[in-house]
């Protein structure tokens, strides 16, 4: 992670339950941003202002906002600034459907924000699979 880089920094702050500051460094760049990433930084800032609402006891606020935060994530691709945003958005919602329902799920089941499989590492291993293949095959061949 480059320290300089206050997305990154905020994801950071997140992964360490710093949901606060997360917030607070993610609202400086999202007052800069333009659309459509002004509304992903947006659902990104509500899901960590409801963790923060859930560590301070308020789990009805912590609820409103991770579902305020999930729709506006919902607009974005799977991989979305190579995050993996479809887990991310899976287990905020359990989060909202736990707390929606009045279970609470512990704060060792914190999501964290992970980066997405690159696709291209999955292709290459795909060609280098087949590569050996066929150098097999012709070595039997021969």
């Amino acid at each position: 992670m480059k320290e300089s880089d206050p997305f990154e920094r905020g994801i950071a702050e997140f992964n360490t339950r710093s949901f606060f500051e997360a917030h607070e460094v993610w609202e400086e760049i999202w007052l800069r941003a333009g659309e459509p990433e002004k509304t992903f930084l947006q659902g990104l800032i509500q899901v960590a202002a409801a963790f923060h609402h859930y560590g301070r006891g308020n789990t009805r606020g912590a609820g409103s906002l991770l579902a305020a935060g999930i729709a506006k994530l919902e607009r974005f691709p799977d991989d979305h600034r190579g995050l993996a945003l479809a887990e991310f958005r899976r287990s905020a919602g359990e989060w909202r459907d736990a707390l929606e329902t009045g279970t609470d799920p512990g704060r060792s089941k914190l999501p964290k924000i992970r980066r997405a499989a690159r696709p291209a590492d999955g292709a290459k291993k795909d060609r280098a699979k087949r590569k050996r293949g066929r150098s097999s095959a012709r070595r039997a061949k021969s």
